[in-house]
């Protein structure tokens, strides 16, 4: 038996027998016996600009044989964050606003959460803690982002709610939300938190005139729209963030995964100006709040790198280009038996949703499948599978990319 616990697994089961990667290049990763896979997933949403980036390696080494790290706390800073959150700022909804950074998604939810409260206090509102959630929303899997998750398997079995004052409303149901701040008061809101395409809970993307009444609805209440883009930003979508595309102007936006593309863990907050402003004005108000990795030295390094690539190879348009060629591509999947439909996302997001029925275990049999017919795949919310691959996909990896699933499907 090994002794590594891997995460959302059946230890029983997996220790037994781990699919081991060993390396990647370009789209394509390998086992340790040297079969050849394509990655349609990007790994967990991250890959982005592929394996085998020489151009971020390099600098990462550069940056850590100079300095690795050094903290962020007070008034201690190196230059790459200083940068990195610039570059953000600049691509976010208002360039004026500021970056806030952690180690991935899990940290920058429970951010945002805190940021809320604490700015809600910091202007004589304390009274605002209650935040509103969607179904099949996934939010990281910190305290808060476990309580404010829509899919009940991750919430259950810790004796109840690890925090109070999250309301769930339906993933589509702007009235809902109306609804819900009625119920709890106006006065009690906080802020909701909403991904423009939801990710793990299935890619349920949703109509741009939800998301602005939504947005429309919790601003009239006087709570804050965070904008979770942990999955959408950095270019996935067809634009940096769901938020600039949709012309939403959120309060907050969560990020992480493609800002270094899984070259170093690293993920944040955007706060917009007059979220920020009480903090950078106010002597003696303080957000104590932050993580040891907090602007981490080479990590930031990577996203400066990263976002490079992005720009310089044209990877937002071509996120926006394979929206209608990856569609294209897994449309003729519906002819198979076990398909139920092709659910088109936004961007280079798609999700296979399958005739799952009574049988549940479905979903996770047909990605071993794939994996086996050559194509990486995983089982998300509501009986789909997941279609994430990096940006730098071509036309003709697009078109085998759904030959792999076809194969993998067709014998279920």
């Amino acid at each position: 038996m090994g002794s590594f616990w891997h995460p959302f697994a059946d230890m029983s089961k997996v220790q037994h027998a781990p699919f081991i990667v060993d390396r990647g290049e370009g789209i394509y990763v390998y086992d340790e016996e040297g079969n050849k896979y394509l990655d349609a997933a990007a790994s967990l949403w991250y890959m982005s600009i592929g394996y085998g980036r020489d151009e971020v390696i390099d600098a990462m080494t550069e940056q850590a044989r100079r300095l690795p790290a050094f903290h962020t706390f007070i008034d201690y800073a190196t230059r790459p964050p200083i940068d990195l959150a610039a570059r953000i700022a600049s691509v976010s909804p208002d360039a004026d606003s500021k970056v806030f950074f952690g180690s991935g998604g899990s940290d920058a939810v429970d951010t945002a959460a805190k940021l809320t409260r604490r700015y809600f206090n910091a202007i004589g509102q304390p009274e605002r803690t209650v935040f509103i959630a969607r179904e099949w929303a996934y939010h990281g899997m910190h305290p808060y982002g476990t309580t404010l998750g829509g899919m009940e398997p991750n919430r259950v079995g810790y004796g109840g709610d690890l925090v109070s004052d999250i309301v769930i409303v339906p993933h589509d149901d702007a009235e809902a939300v109306e609804k819900a701040i009625d119920h709890a008061g106006a006065e009690r809101v906080a802020g909701i938190f909403v991904e423009a395409v939801i990710g793990a809970g299935g890619i349920r993307p949703v109509p741009a005139d939800y998301l602005t009444q939504v947005r429309e609805t919790i601003r009239q209440a006087g709570g804050l729209y965070i904008s979770d883009e942990v999955i959408t930003g950095f270019g996935r979508v067809g634009d940096w963030f769901a938020a600039n595309k949709y012309g939403l102007g959120p309060d907050l936006i969560t990020f992480a995964k493609g800002v270094t593309c899984g070259y170093a863990p690293l993920g944040g907050v955007i706060a917009a100006p007059h979220i920020a402003e009480p903090f950078f004005t106010t002597p003696g108000l303080i957000f104590r709040h932050g993580y040891t990795y907090s602007g981490h030295t080479t990590a930031c390094v990577a996203g400066l790198v990263v976002m490079d690539i992005i720009e310089r190879e044209g990877l937002i348009q071509r996120a926006a280009a394979l929206e209608d060629e990856i569609y294209d591509a897994l449309v003729p999947l519906e002819e198979l038996d076990v398909v139920a439909s092709v659910r088109r996302g936004v961007g280079a997001l798609a999700a296979i949703q399958l005739e799952v029925g009574d049988d549940e275990t479905l979903p996770y049999r047909a990605a071993t499948a794939c994996r086996e017919a050559g194509v990486l795949t995983r089982a998300v919310g509501g009986g789909g599978l997941q279609v994430s691959p990096p940006l730098t996909m071509t036309p003709d990896e697009v078109t085998e990319m759904g030959s792999l699933f076809a194969a993998g499907l067709r014998g279920l």
